[in-house]
């Protein structure tokens, strides 16, 4: 099934909050660690920070 991704706005604060559906596919809830970082032009990354660790330990790039 094909849906359309849901849109988020940043407030005034730079505050975006995920919706819950969001999250949950990424296997994350609202208390999960994550590290957020500029992806390029207009994107930006958020990974667990878990998974993170592990990928710098293994010497795999961010």
């Amino acid at each position: 099934m094909i849906r359309e991704p849901p849109q988020v706005t940043v407030d005034a604060s730079g505050t975006v909050q995920i919706p819950l559906e969001i999250l949950a596919e990424a296997g994350l809830d609202t208390d999960s660690p994550i590290l957020a970082y500029s992806d390029g032009d207009g994107r930006f990354v958020l990974r667990r920070l878990t998974d993170a660790i592990d990928d710098l330990l293994l010497g795999e790039e961010l």
